[in-house]
């Protein structure tokens, strides 16, 4: 794999003191040639060569989501706390959230990731994290910034870009379990929403504008949902949010790229009608399922080609090998590069597979459990003490060294394993 950033370039930056993680310091002086740009269509990596993007996503690791645990009903961060909580305690909950924290990605998983030949990893978080609200077992000593500066370590020694992706937006930007809303995009009828999603990105800017390791900053995950009937005048909110948090980014972060999801899953790019607002945009979509053809995503090539500027395929996946091997032909003939959903989940269909530990059924059974009253929830819940002896074996088999690489999968999305 060619080095992201080149051997000058490199030692010229670490000579400078700026090559660590959230160099918090008011000089902003890193030349532009440390960081990936834009130029047309195509990324350009410090070295002055292309980037194509190729990767995979950590998602599941600060953004739980169900169906990566094998749960259906119970699929949001919030529902999964909840039920959890319910079934072994809340003290109990907190802890496994810090040994999962602690286990489910490590540097071990990075350094596989680059020995396919990846060259980029999509960190999707919620915002909670840079809070001081409840989540994953923390309050007020939330840990968003020691967790992203171990990725932003792991990838610099690995050579790989990182992508910080807000999954999860103050109000909610989509309206279903993946933003851990309330069932509605409040993100864009809530000033104050609003007003926090900027201050975390101007926060997470500030923190890291001088770290080069970091390819740019993904404002929000898959915004507006399409099940709502106002979902045209919600489409027509997301280019001034995006331009206000643009503007709170660069007040004090002018070195990194920031990336643009269109609404409804990532595929809709109608409601953008100015991408001359910045010289660092660039656009990201999502697809799943559908035929492997450029006619599946013709629309985002035609609104590529007519913005001039990189479009990246986010997300994508959870499909046969065969159609994943056509998809990536697809997007590379058309220079969309990609990373691929997700990482890690439990059993397949990802690169690396969590077995399910030891009773870990009747976890599953709790979470699809009636558990609308106390009542309920006492005759539904098995005993904890199995299920806690189940929560931590998770953790344990969801270590890289005890889970299973999809050596088809993998090779699928044109990586490389032994």
């Amino acid at each position: 794999m060619e080095k992201n950033i080149s051997r000058v370039m490199l030692a010229a930056v670490m000579a400078a003191g700026f090559v660590s993680c959230g160099g918090n310091s008011t000089d902003s002086s890193l030349p532009e040639e440390a960081f990936v740009r834009v130029q047309g269509q195509d990324l350009i990596k410090p070295d002055g060569t292309k980037l194509y993007i190729v990767g995979t996503n950590l998602g599941n690791w600060l953004n739980p989501e169900g169906y990566m645990f094998g749960f259906r009903k119970t699929n949001s961060p919030r529902f999964i706390n909840e039920m959890f909580c319910e079934m072994v305690g809340e003290e109990f909950t907190g802890e496994f959230w810090k040994q999962f924290k602690d286990n489910y990605i490590t540097r071990k998983d990075v350094e596989f990731i680059a020995s396919t030949g990846a060259n980029t990893i999509r960190l999707p978080f919620h915002y909670k994290l840079f809070t001081d609200e409840d989540y994953m077992g923390l309050t007020s000593s939330q840990d968003g910034f020691a967790r992203v500066d171990s990725v932003v370590a792991w990838c610099r020694d690995n050579d790989l870009y990182l992508i910080l992706d807000m999954h999860d937006a103050p109000g909610g930007q989509t309206g279903d379990n993946i933003d851990d809303s309330y069932g509605y995009p409040w993100l864009f009828d809530d000033e104050s929403a609003q007003n926090k999603f900027c201050d975390i990105w101007r926060e997470i800017a500030d923190y890291y504008k001088n770290e080069p390791v970091i390819l740019g900053y993904e404002l929000i995950n898959e915004p507006i949902a399409p099940y709502f009937e106002n979902v045209d005048e919600l489409n027509s909110k997301l280019e001034p949010l995006h331009k206000r948090a643009v503007a709170a980014i660069r007040e004090v972060d002018n070195n990194h790229i920031i990336l643009l999801g269109g609404s409804q899953w990532n595929g809709n790019f109608k409601p953008f009608t100015d991408w001359n607002y910045d010289d660092k945009l660039m656009y990201t979509c999502h697809r799943y399922g559908s035929e492997p053809t450029a006619d599946a995503i013709r629309g985002i090539i035609e609104f590529r080609d007519s913005v001039n500027l990189p479009m990246y395929m986010g997300e994508i996946g959870h499909n046969t090998n065969e159609w994943q091997s056509a998809f990536c032909d697809v997007m590379e003939e058309n220079n969309i590069g990609y990373t691929f959903w997700p990482y890690k989940k439990i059993d397949s269909s990802c690169m690396v597979g969590v077995k399910a530990p030891e009773n870990w059924d009747s976890i599953v059974g709790f979470s699809e459990a009636r558990r609308d009253n106390y009542a309920s929830i006492r005759e539904a819940r098995p005993n904890k003490e199995l299920a806690r002896k189940a929560m931590l074996d998770f953790v344990e088999n969801s270590k890289f060294e005890n889970c299973d690489p999809q050596k088809e999968y993998i090779r699928s999305i044109k990586l490389n394993v032994d």
